[in-house]
């Protein structure tokens, strides 16, 4: 089956009475989640820099999450408060070591390791007290690995992997979970106007006969957002075809 042929999966999980944030949720892998959420009968909240022309199926607010008090009043403001959260933000400023810029790092870090920070540092104050929540932070193979012309990119999203150990470790008590979902090359539309040689070596790299699409990132954030991993804590899920193999 082709890749433009797939089916959305069906989703056997159950939120209702569930309130979830997704960061970066106005296109690709945060909207898919967004959605599946939705489908799956909870209440979401996508935040994100930019605002689609088109009205979402849940409800989307402009957020700046490197905005450290913006971050903490508009969570803080959700009533009820969300119990899931799923820190997918993320930007890219490829340039290899020599010649990125200080503005290209920094821009890279603040979004996609600094921003999560503030995300999980506000929604888990309202966790610690309801004694639940559950969070997954969407990382990348490529932070486990490294990437030509990735740096900054790397270095932020292996930087989320130890702050999802870390988070798991202190929050653990207060019956709050902590994951990591790491994909592989998705296709997303951005992806889908990737030249086709880049594509073609992520193919190359993979052990199924497929990329993944942003449905399946979904489904796997789905499971970890679940009862059924209630005992899953401080790991990092590839979904990746096998590319990192």
């Amino acid at each position: 089956m082709s890749e433009t042929a797939l089916q959305k999966p069906a989703y056997p999980f159950d939120f209702k009475n569930h309130r979830a944030i997704v960061t970066g949720a106005a296109q690709g892998i945060g909207h898919a989640i967004a959605e599946a959420l939705k489908e799956c009968g909870c209440d979401v909240i996508g935040f994100d820099v930019v605002l689609p022309e088109n009205k979402p199926g849940f409800r989307l607010e402009k957020l700046d999450i490197t905005d450290a008090d913006a971050v903490h009043k508009a969570v803080g403001a959700l009533s009820p408060s969300a119990d899931l959260l799923v820190n997918n933000a993320g930007i890219t400023r490829d340039r290899s070591l020599g010649k990125m810029t200080d503005d290209e790092w920094k821009q890279v870090i603040d979004v996609n390791l600094t921003g999560a920070f503030n995300m999980l540092r506000a929604a888990s104050i309202a966790m610690k007290e309801n004694g639940y929540g559950r969070i997954v932070n969407i990382t990348s193979i490529n932070g486990m690995r490294g990437k030509f012309g990735q740096a900054n990119y790397t270095a932020a999203k292996a930087g989320l992997i130890g702050l999802s150990k870390t988070a798991a470790r202190e929050l653990g008590a207060k019956g709050i979970t902590v994951n990591a979902v790491a994909p592989g090359m998705v296709m997303t539309e951005m992806a889908k106007k990737l030249p086709e040689d880049i594509l073609a070596k992520a193919r190359t790299e993979t052990v199924v006969p497929r990329l993944s699409t942003p449905e399946d990132i979904a489904y796997g954030v789905l499971f970890l957002l679940s009862d059924g991993a209630a005992t899953i804590t401080g790991q990092v899920l590839k979904i990746d075809g096998g590319q990192y193999i």
